[in-house]
């Protein structure tokens, strides 16, 4: 029997859409899922301490969001534009996959300026290619420039916002910069935060540590394949777009311990799965690997790594919710989901949690 995608709808109220984080990071609420007994409760993110003990094992994905929104204006018309960098092709030749908006206005030539707040011209980039109704290749022009990289990564700093998600309703603040973003963020590269670990303090991990829970750090750089929406009805048929991934020995090394003792093994996340689901080795453990991924998980699946994982409350018929369907089973997802709406739960990017054992 075929996985339909109208398996994974429900009624979301609007309200329920979180549209800040809540003052502490580790206090937001946390729905607790146990797949054995089908038990659900309701506990705070911080009560997840007494869920793991000393050798278990939490995988994290320690992606750092970059600043990927961009405003400029074009050559000529002065028109404004709005650039999503969505990831980049070739750092020696400065090529970068972008969206852009309104995509109309945009054909290959096209020069576009990126100026600061004093008027001063940062970045100057070229159209050369279309690649999507929305999407284009764009070449930042620095061949005058000593430091090319540096002086890219500076203006951008300056230029570029936190790619808040659209259904937020909201213009970024200041204080997003830091929120939107986990404490453990290392490796630049996403263009959107790895949600599920929003949820962790400084006093948490320590604490944790203190417990002798080992942590796997593990990559995969999130682009908005993640989030695009699925248009089949099919899932067999939907294509994933790819995303980097880097699964490095030390994390191998820790992970294939705790599947080896037996203990709790926790995907922190939806990218931390599908990671770890596309490096496992003939033996049924996880290798180092890196590359692309386009692994799309959906029921039914057979999860070969973790036995625990960490989640939010995601989009209708999103690949997000999906996974966490294939892993906790649809019935059980879709009850707790619904009990997630009546008792108020605060739903996607800076909402509440869902601890599935």
């Amino acid at each position: 029997m075929r996985t339909k995608l109208s398996q994974f709808d429900y009624e979301l109220p609007a309200e329920l859409i979180a549209k800040y984080p809540t003052a502490r990071r580790d206090e937001s609420r946390m729905m607790v899922v146990d797949r054995a007994t089908g038990k659900i409760e309701h506990k705070v993110f911080k009560d997840m301490l007494d869920y793991f003990d000393e050798d278990d094992c939490l995988i994290f994905n320690n992606t750092k969001v970059f600043p990927a929104r961009m405003y400029g204006k074009k050559e000529k018309t002065g028109a404004d534009i709005e650039v999503f960098l969505l990831r980049e092709l070739n750092r020696e030749a400065r090529l970068w996959d972008v969206l852009v908006d309104p995509a109309r206005k945009i054909r290959v030539g096209n020069k576009l300026y990126f100026t600061d707040e004093s008027g001063t011209d940062l970045l100057t980039a070229e159209v050369v290619d279309n690649t999507t109704s929305r999407g284009r290749t764009i070449r930042f022009l620095l061949d005058d420039v000593e430091n090319p990289q540096k002086h890219f990564v500076d203006s951008l700093n300056i230029l570029g916002q936190t790619p808040l998600p659209k259904y937020l309703g909201r213009e970024m603040e200041a204080s997003d910069k830091e929120r939107y973003q986990t404490i453990y963020a290392k490796k630049t590269g996403a263009v959107a935060a790895p949600t599920a670990g929003l949820h962790f303090s400084e006093e948490l991990m320590k604490r944790l540590e203190l417990k002798g829970v080992d942590f796997a750090e593990i990559t995969l750089h999130i682009g908005l394949g993640t989030f695009r929406s699925i248009d089949v009805e099919d899932l067999s048929k939907h294509k994933m777009d790819a995303e980097y991934f880097d699964i490095e020995q030390p994390a191998v090394d820790k992970v294939n311990k705790a599947l080896a003792g037996k203990r709790r093994l926790c995907a922190v996340g939806t990218t931390s799965m599908r990671s770890i689901e596309s490096a496992v080795s003939a033996t049924r453990n996880l290798k180092s690997a890196s590359g692309w991924t386009n692994k799309f998980i959906f029921p039914p699946y057979d999860f070969q790594i973790a036995n625990s994982m960490i989640t939010n409350f995601h989009l209708p018929k999103s690949s997000l919710m999906i996974m966490a369907s294939a892993f906790a089973g649809i019935d059980l997802i879709q009850e707790a989901y619904s009990i997630a709406v009546k008792e108020k739960y605060r739903f996607f990017s800076y909402g509440d949690a869902m601890l599935i054992l």
